[in-house]
């Protein structure tokens, strides 16, 4: 769920996490005292939203400083988008390999090394980590190591104090004048089936595997579940995929669901959509694990080596001091905010994942830069999360923006859909990655455009188009007059809203 965002484009950017940089060169106190220092804004967690706003803050002329107990560049950067992804090129290029003769090429049948691929995926975020060591260096934003605990406001510190664990057991006080709560989130567990990082596993567990497991069921088939079970698929293990909601990937358009089960079916992936997992049948074994599931094809006992849990991420709100402030208001654990990140205190904002909107590092990015902009007074642009784009690094890619087929109907709108195949498109015939599909969703009225989804190569790359062509207020008449490059992807997207008025053969 990320790369290279906003402003920091030469370090990459990473997702949100909770509090302190242990053994981290960047701009620490180095043994110094904050205490008595003049603190504009203290944020608290350095991942993807944490760091960057931190930097903006600090360019903007503020004192800003980042409380992190593990690694600036949070969950992203070291357990999730960057390493994910990286882990899924070493997939596709396997995948690729495999079809070498259908372009002319006789190559021996591929052998995957894993620890290889795991080394090439560690490299890459140890760069990417320097990077946004050296970016927080250069502007002047200190680094403080350890867990931060909110304390009530009193007189000397109307925003609260932070209480910070350093990791030699000594605490230190700070009082900032305001306060970024960007704290994270993490694995949700499948209640009464607990992690153990052996058998039961979460994705984080899943990053530091040193072999790809000969069989694997993975429960939750949203953008998580289903990039592992791409992945797992392509290097060669066998993948069963539960999910308990009628369809995968269920926040998508229902025709690029249905699109990528065919895929997975016909790459051998077990696909249980409307299954329920009953977590009193699990029991290990010698080999592995079995559980049953049950839904419309009625109860099925499967087997694996493991089984990976990716319902979904809890937030990191507990334990941070929440209770010692009223106003501060939690829904399910989530804090809540307005429109500019503030809690219900003046002095506190809340950002990322831990809020419990868009759990994307991009969001979490631009929801800490409107924090810091509303600290600096300014009346920030706030986020129209509908037109945020939403990415699936499964092969084929899915990603969209706006709204899908049936949401645009439930809000009232007559709705005109266009839609055009990959198998169609010169391009994606060329590179040999023709399954997929593209769908626009427009006002049947007024031709503005309400959605676009897509599933095939590249998907999260074309979708930017129609991300700016929402952000603009566009139509299908823009799509249509923009003239596309050929033989390109992106054509696609001109195809589809041609066809959406009836204007392709």
């Amino acid at each position: 769920m990320c790369g290279p965002v906003g402003l920091l484009r030469e370090a990459g950017s990473p997702e949100a996490t909770q509090g302190g940089v242990r053994g981290s060169p960047v701009a620490t106190q180095e043994g110094r005292s904050l205490a008595d220092e003049k603190i504009d804004v203290l944020f608290l967690g350095g991942g993807t939203g944490g760091y960057e706003a931190a930097i903006r803050a600090a360019q903007s002329g503020l004192k800003a400083v980042v409380v992190e107990k593990d690694k600036v560049g949070g969950v992203c950067l070291h357990k999730g988008c960057i390493p994910s992804k990286a882990l899924l090129r070493t997939a596709e290029l396997m995948a690729t390999m495999r079809e070498a003769s259908d372009f002319g090429l006789q190559v021996e049948e591929p052998r995957l090394d894993f620890r290889q691929a795991q080394s090439r995926k560690q490299k890459i975020v140890d760069q990417l980590y320097k990077g946004v060591q050296g970016l927080l260096k250069r502007a002047n934003v200190t680094i403080y190591e350890g867990v931060g605990t909110l304390m009530p406001p009193s007189i000397f510190a109307p925003a609260g104090s932070v209480s910070v664990e350093k990791p030699n057991g000594e605490r230190e006080l700070l009082t900032p004048d305001h306060i970024v709560i960007a704290t994270g989130s993490s694995a949700r567990e499948l209640p009464g089936l607990p992690f153990d990082g052996e058998r039961v596993i979460s994705s984080d567990h899943a990053l530091e595997l040193q072999e790809v497991p000969k069989s694997v069921i993975i429960v939750g088939a949203g953008a998580i579940g289903c990039e592992w079970a791409s992945l797992f698929s392509d290097l060669g293990g066998e993948v069963q995929l539960v999910e308990a909601l009628p369809r995968l990937l269920p926040l998508e358009d229902k025709e690029m669901s249905d699109q990528l089960q065919r895929i997975f079916t016909r790459r051998g992936v077990g696909c249980y959509p409307g299954h329920g997992v009953d977590v009193q049948s699990y029991r290990a074994t010698e080999d592995g694990v079995e559980v049953t599931i049950e839904g419309p094809s009625g109860k099925k006992t499967l087997f694996a080596q493991k089984i990976l849990v990716a319902i979904g991420r809890k937030p990191n709100s507990d334990g941070l001091g929440l209770e010692n402030f009223d106003k501060v208001k939690l829904d399910r654990g989530y804090i809540q905010v307005d429109a500019e990140m503030r809690t219900g205190d003046p002095r506190i904002f809340a950002i990322g994942d831990v809020i419990g909107r868009l759990q994307l590092a991009h969001v979490a990015v631009h929801e800490g830069l409107i924090a810091v902009d509303a600290i600096l007074g300014k009346q920030p642009e706030t986020i129209d999360y509908v037109k945020v784009p939403r990415c699936t690094y499964t092969r084929p890619e899915v990603a969209s923006v706006g709204l899908d087929e049936q949401a645009a109907r439930d809000q009232g709108h007559e709705v005109k859909v266009g839609k055009y195949f990959f198998k169609a498109n010169g391009k994606a015939l060329i590179y040999g990655e023709d399954q997929g599909i593209c769908k626009v969703v427009a006002d049947a009225a007024t031709g503005d455009l309400l959605g676009l989804h897509l599933i095939g190569p590249h998907a999260t790359d074309l979708v930017a188009e129609g991300t700016l062509a929402l952000a603009f207020d566009g139509s299908l008449f823009d799509l249509q007059e923009i003239v596309h490059a050929h033989p390109t992807l992106y054509e696609i997207i001109n195809d589809a809203a041609l066809a959406a008025d009836g204007k392709m053969a």
